[in-house]
């Protein structure tokens, strides 16, 4: 016998997802908090699983609870679709697109020039986040798609590989060694330095200087790469950044030995047909991978 789920149920559940609490969610579906645990647990009843994993501090769904919670959220928008035609209103799908917080904004400012070009087709939410923000909230269910890193060890996502970049020093045009292609970290044992608190190579970074006896002055540490970027171009100090960085006055030398690279590219649930045919990402695919773009050739 097929299980009936009121649709009241399905916000319950999507409401706890999103605030992580049963208590946020409570009021954000303006019931009380008992009213809504009572319509979890017989959510839960109905499924015969257990969707959430209770701690004092916060909730976190179950494998289970991330499953139903992809489904559950296509449900609910088909529900918003329907009642929409009914007072004809024109409904554009939103697609929500994770975007790395350590990508360039020239790169940001490209993509999105294109994705207005489509916004007719398809709204576009973007939703800036570290690698793991990214990754959690796509289990979760709460982006479509993420524009990140991609890592060969990431199994649980559909990869999608647009460009390897490696890293490289950012030094201020009048820096000495600013015209040399590659510099040592021994070189720079008397240069300022400015730390970029989110690259997803700090630890792999401090160990390259320190194993080479440089303990520089730190004269910034930003979490903003745009500002990283500034400070270096005004002469504060150096740093190591991705080579998609590029501003007039700051020059990009290679660090001697320090081979990183990253994949950026696309993650999605896999089998989510209409996010490979999203048009926001094929306007993601054109500005990282078509010839003569200016993201594909920098």
């Amino acid at each position: 016998m097929r299980t009936m789920i009121d649709r009241y149920l399905l916000r319950y559940f999507l409401a706890v997802v999103d605030h992580g609490n049963f208590s946020k969610a409570a009021a954000r579906c303006n019931v009380s908090q008992p009213t809504l645990s009572v319509g979890i647990a017989k959510l839960e009843r109905l499924l015969n699983r257990s969707l959430f994993n209770r701690t004092n501090r916060r909730v976190e769904l179950t494998e289970a609870g991330a499953h139903f919670a992809v489904h559950a959220r296509r449900i609910e928008s088909e529900f918003n679709l329907a009642e929409r035609s009914v007072v004809e209103t024109v409904e554009r799908r939103t697609f929500r697109l994770g975007l790395l917080t350590t990508l360039p904004t020239s790169w940001i400012s490209v993509l999105a020039a294109r994705l207005a070009e489509g916004a007719r087709r398809e709204q576009v939410e973007l939703v800036e986040g570290r690698e793991r923000d990214l990754l959690e909230r796509l289990a979760r269910g709460r982006i479509d798609a993420a524009l990140t890193i991609v890592r060969a060890d990431e199994t649980r996502f559909a990869q999608e590989i647009l460009l390897t970049e490696g890293y490289s020093l950012a030094l201020p045009s009048s820096h000495p060694l600013a015209q040399e292609p590659v510099v040592s970290a021994e070189a720079l044992a008397d240069s300022t330095m400015i730390v970029r608190r989110q690259c997803e190579l700090l630890p792999e970074t401090s160990r390259h200087f320190t194993a080479r006896g440089v303990r520089p002055f730190f004269a910034a540490r930003t979490t903003n790469d745009d500002q990283a970027l500034a400070l270096v171009q005004a002469g504060l100090g150096v740093t190591v950044m991705p080579d998609g960085y590029a501003a007039p006055g700051v020059a990009r030398p290679r660090l001697a030995d320090f081979a990183y690279a990253r994949k950026i590219g696309i993650l999605h649930r896999v089998g989510e047909a209409s996010v490979t045919t999203s048009p926001t990402l094929a306007a993601v695919r054109a500005t990282f991978t078509s010839p003569g773009s200016t993201v594909a050739s920098s």
